[in-house]
């Protein structure tokens, strides 16, 4: 039986007259220039994809690492600034650590809009109609949406809660339906251990508003008590040269935001005057800060009264009603 050759064959120097004359199959020879440019094609889509994925997770690790090192662009400064006014009382190793996760999660979903992209171009270079696919992946997905609708929800709620950094592990929070310590957070569901030991895993997607009281800054405000007929303005100056002492000291030295300041009489009852000292600390520092101040004023206060007699800081005993006489 005798071939006809194709008719691309008669087209001089193409890769069909080329298999033609090596193969003589008019089938090869015939597909051979559509299976060339099929191939070229989706070379270079795989190439393009290759090349956005790098520039993708370059562009994600230079973001990164700008964060990380407190540096930043001119086209985000006014960002960054807001925002390190906001957590300048959160650590440096916190923020690099929520930033590192923000990165992660970046690679991974511009991994899968490359890779899932390309899938589908390479696909339609391969002759298969797409449409019915796209068609059925749009189904699926809205049968998924309302089907792991309260899913979905909670993994939204995570990605939001990460990237505003609203709370992280070790913190103290309310969260409406739970309180206490966060011991985990994952994207899901966040996980809190109650002042009585009780373990509540949260769902993200269930909590309407969140309470940190360990982020951030607070306003350390001391009382201190005297006698009403004492020195008020040495024993003010006592404690608040101790406040000032201890926020220098290399433990408290970071944590101090605003430096204590002397805010004078602050009440007067029966006896007794109240002389207040405030300071701007670390949220984490707080309870260790006001523990060590007290230390230190109760340390000065008696030697003070030690060098003058006069001096006695301490407050009077009150008689309990039924007692007086």
């Amino acid at each position: 039986m005798q071939i006809n050759a194709p008719e691309c064959a008669a087209d001089a120097g193409s890769v069909c007259q080329w298999l033609w004359d090596k193969t003589g199959v008019d089938v090869l020879a015939a597909h051979s220039d559509a299976v060339v440019s099929a191939t070229v094609d989706i070379f270079l889509i795989v190439i393009l994809a290759i090349v956005a994925r790098f520039l993708l997770y370059r562009a994600i690790n230079r973001l990164t690492r700008l964060t990380i090192e407190g540096t930043s662009t001119s086209a985000l400064r006014p960002l960054a600034s807001a925002r390190r006014a906001f957590s300048r009382g959160l650590s440096a190793e916190r923020r690099n650590q929520r930033t590192k996760a923000i990165g992660s999660l970046l690679k991974s979903i511009s991994s899968f809009l490359v890779v899932g992209t390309a899938a589908v171009l390479i696909l339609a270079e391969l002759g298969i109609d797409i449409a019915p696919l796209l068609a059925s992946a749009g189904i699926a997905g809205v049968a998924l949406a309302f089907g792991a609708q309260n899913l979905v929800r909670d993994f939204l709620a995570g990605i939001f809660m990460t990237l505003e950094d609203q709370y992280g592990v070790g913190d103290a929070v309310d969260l409406g339906s739970a309180s206490g310590t966060v011991v985990a957070v994952s994207l899901r569901t966040t996980t809190v251990r109650a002042a009585d030991g009780g373990i509540w895993h949260v769902r993200n997607g269930e909590i309407l508003r969140v309470g940190n009281t360990s982020q951030g800054e607070a306003v350390v405000n001391l009382q201190i008590p005297i006698p009403y007929d004492a020195d008020s303005a040495r024993a003010g100056a006592i404690a608040l040269e101790q406040a000032t002492e201890v926020s220098q000291t290399e433990e408290f030295s970071a944590a101090i935001i605003e430096a204590p300041k002397l805010l004078g009489i602050v009440d007067v009852a029966a006896g007794v005057v109240t002389i207040g000292v405030s300071a701007t600390v670390r949220v984490s520092d707080k309870d260790a800060y006001v523990r060590a101040v007290r230390v230190a004023v109760k340390s000065a206060f008696d030697r003070a009264r030690a060098e003058d007699a006069a001096m006695d800081f301490r407050p009077p005993l009150v008689t309990p009603p039924g007692e007086a006489g």
